[in-house]
């Protein structure tokens, strides 16, 4: 039984049309590695995979009894040394990453204290700010207010208003 016909469509057989896109959009399992980490696990991958070739050689030149298996046998060692530097040259450049771009999430996470710093003080300028906002709009209004008041004053109107208010 073919796949499609597990799914209950016809099989390429009996094709009739498309029964699905060609092209179906699936979510990432898991988030892209940032370019650095990714150059260096390439990186890796190379410096293995030519490892790995070199003691292929080294074995097969060893079977055959080659002149070239104790030069392909040094550069076997020398390669895993190599190989050994880039994967850990992975690990090392993921774990900068991490700490340079607050990633970790770690309690006792350095990055996570810093952000905290950051936005502590972040609120503390706006709340400093608001309170600036809010002293000089109360002078402004008080300003306001005695301006207007002097001036019922002086036209001698607010008696006349107020004593009318009291009647």
């Amino acid at each position: 039984m073919k796949r499609d016909e597990r799914r209950g469509r016809t099989s390429a057989g009996g094709f009739t049309g498309v029964t699905r896109a060609l092209w179906v959009e699936e979510p990432a399992v898991r988030f892209r590695m940032p370019d650095p980490v990714r150059t260096a696990a390439v990186r890796a991958v190379i410096v293995t995979a030519v490892t790995l070739i070199e003691g292929m050689v080294a074995l097969l030149a060893t079977l055959a009894d080659s002149w070239l298996a104790f030069p392909m046998v040094i550069a076997g060692i020398a390669s895993t040394v190599g190989a050994t530097w880039a994967v850990l040259d992975v690990w090392v450049t993921r774990q900068v990453h991490n700490q340079r771009h607050g990633v970790v999430s770690l309690p006792s996470s350095t990055a996570r204290r810093l952000r905290r710093e950051r936005r502590g003080a972040r609120r503390a300028a706006r709340s400093a700010q608001r309170e600036e906002d809010r002293a000089a709009h109360a002078a402004a209004r008080r300003r306001d207010g005695e301006r207007a008041h002097t001036r019922v004053e002086r036209s001698g109107h607010h008696h006349a208003a107020h004593s009318a208010a009291t009647r």
